[in-house]
């Protein structure tokens, strides 16, 4: 079995999520991006004071870690409604299919039922096959969006919630 552990991430960790974020984020675009969507996609939310700003206006990130090694990371954040949103779920392509996703999203959720949640929604890119993982963790389509991110590109995303259960 294997031991994860998570760590609320800080702007010191600013280095650390960008590293990750340059070992994850190319090779999962590369066949459905162009590069200079990609590379412009990696400044609009990866540079360090995109980091910082989404930090700063609620964000919370998180590091995973496999023992002592960073392995991946994601973000969530509260829409209002008692709705949230995971923004960013990355792992490491060797991590990919051993429970590390899994362990994150139910990280998540575990966090955000104590603060009331009633759904958790997140995007993802109409041709990524992360669509699959996230309907066996049960996420639905619920909307399908595209998103100006500016310099004449799109997020051509669907939307997808999980309904989350009420405690007690």
């Amino acid at each position: 079995m294997r031991k994860f552990e998570i760590r609320k991430a800080t702007s010191q960790d600013i280095p650390l999520i960008r590293e990750l974020c340059y070992r994850v984020w190319p090779q999962t675009y590369a066949s459905i991006l162009s590069q200079d969507k990609i590379d412009y996609m990696l400044e609009y939310m990866y540079s360090v004071a995109s980091l910082q700003g989404q930090m700063e206006n609620g964000s919370q990130f998180l590091l995973v870690y496999d023992g002592k090694e960073p392995v991946g990371y994601a973000a969530y954040l509260h829409k209002g409604d008692n709705i949230y949103k995971l923004d960013k779920i990355y792992v490491l392509q060797s991590q990919q299919g051993k429970g590390t996703g899994r362990f994150i999203v139910d990280y998540v959720i575990d966090q955000i039922k104590q603060q009331g949640a009633t759904a958790l929604q997140l995007q993802v890119h109409r041709q990524n096959k992360a669509r699959n993982f996230y309907e066996k963790l049960g996420f639905v389509v619920i909307e399908e969006k595209d998103f100006d991110i500016g310099d004449g590109f799109f997020m051509n995303d669907y939307v997808m919630e999980k309904r989350l259960r009420n405690q007690g």
